[in-house]
């Protein structure tokens, strides 16, 4: 099978209320097409935390999902800053949210650590001042 787009959505910076849309989206997608439940936990997973990376730390962005006989590709590119140490940002506990972000309890630096977990496979594209691209595949 061809890669096929499954999902596109615009994610918009600080949209909070909308968080968590996309992937809910996403997992009825992957239930009525009989992926496995433990490989759309996964997707949906990565997926959520991309989205709410976007949300909290970018100026917008987008996902989009592909699918193939082979795997479900992730990839969520967004308008920057961009991520200056992108090895202290996989750390477990690091975070660069702000308190107004905590306080409503997200940003506890576990998102991206996350997101490698559940990849099988996970590309980053950033640097300090320019946007950031994740492509994360999930192989089926």
């Amino acid at each position: 099978m061809q890669e096929q787009i499954l999902l596109q959505s615009k994610i918009e910076k600080g949209a909070f209320t909308r968080g968590g849309e996309v992937s809910s989206s996403l997992k009825d997608i992957l239930r009525k097409l009989g992926i496995q439940s433990d490989l759309s936990r996964r997707v949906t997973i990565v997926t959520y935390e991309l989205e709410m990376n976007i949300i909290i730390h970018s100026l917008g962005g987008e996902i989009t999902v592909l699918i193939s006989s082979e795997k479900i590709t992730v990839v969520a590119e967004d308008q920057g800053p961009g991520i200056p140490d992108v090895e202290k940002a996989f750390q477990p506990g690091y975070s660069t949210a702000d308190d107004s972000v905590r306080g409503m309890g997200f940003g506890a630096g576990m998102g991206l650590n996350n997101v490698k977990y559940y990849s099988h496979e996970l590309e980053v594209e950033t640097g300090q001042g320019s946007r950031s691209k994740f492509t994360a595949s999930i192989y089926l």
